[in-house]
């Protein structure tokens, strides 16, 4: 597993436009098999202020995400919604283990 979370500062007349375009992304990414999960989480005291936490099962998934059009129409979409530039820092699973970080069914 890869966990990576996504720092992000959108202008604030950007936050619904940003949460739009990420909520469609998000609910794409979690179909491909490669991801266990793809949250999308924002500041409570600063809502131009977002996480998207990102868990791969491989590391080659992150590139293959990066192929999606899904992820291409996200990046294009939010490249001018950004207060500062998105950073991100990696991680790798203790716990739970690998299987726990799956969505229940149906989601």
């Amino acid at each position: 597993m890869l966990i990576v979370h996504v720092f992000v500062h959108v202008k604030p007349d950007c936050i619904e436009a940003f949460k739009t375009a990420s909520l469609d992304n998000a609910r794409h990414s979690v179909r491909e098999p490669g991801i266990a999960r793809f949250d999308l989480i924002q500041q409570a005291d600063d809502p131009t202020r977002f996480v998207l936490v990102e868990v791969y099962r491989t590391v080659e998934a992150t590139a293959r995400h990066k192929e999606t059009a899904h992820y291409a129409r996200w990046r294009d979409a939010v490249a001018e919604m950004m207060a500062e530039p998105r950073s991100s820092a990696k991680y790798h699973n203790l716990f739970p283990a690998d299987a726990g970080w799956d969505y229940p069914a149906g989601v």
